[in-house]
């Protein structure tokens, strides 16, 4: 084969909130950015792997009533998520540094596999009698 899938352990967070939510600031409540956002923004800056805002059409959270989108206009309560994906260690270390952003959503940790592509390498049957030997370590 070209090439090899080498997999590491990795994990994956969502939090739950709503699209009207907006981040804690000193600015007026008009002005303040959408909480989705800046929880993106700060995962960036905490070296994060990778953070995307996912938007939804139809559902609840948190015991809360079944929302959706109208044909019309969105409703700014149904409920959506930010997925951040890392190892552990630093989605538990973004969790407890933004705790002030994070109060009251449903957090779901959830572990996954990641898989890295890379070239494969040199077959056994291609080896020259020298790169068996290395590779033996015999000489």
């Amino acid at each position: 084969m070209p090439h090899k899938v080498t997999p590491s352990e990795i994990g994956m967070i969502r939090i739950y909130m709503k699209p009207s939510d907006k981040a804690a600031g000193a600015r007026s409540f008009w002005s303040r950015k959408p909480l989705y956002r800046e929880l993106v923004a700060q995962a960036k800056r905490d070296g994060i792997m990778n953070a995307v805002a996912h938007h939804t059409h139809y559902g609840y959270s948190n015991h809360g009533p079944i929302r959706e989108n109208g044909s019309e206009i969105s409703d700014p309560h149904l409920t959506m998520c930010v997925e951040l994906i890392g190892q552990r260690g630093e989605l538990e270390r973004f969790c407890e540094g933004h705790g002030d952003l994070l109060a009251g959503k449903v957090i779901v940790y959830k572990h996954l596999e990641h898989w890295s592509i890379g070239p494969g390498g040199v077959r056994h049957e291609d080896a020259v009698p020298a790169e068996l030997a290395d590779e033996t370590g015999q000489a």
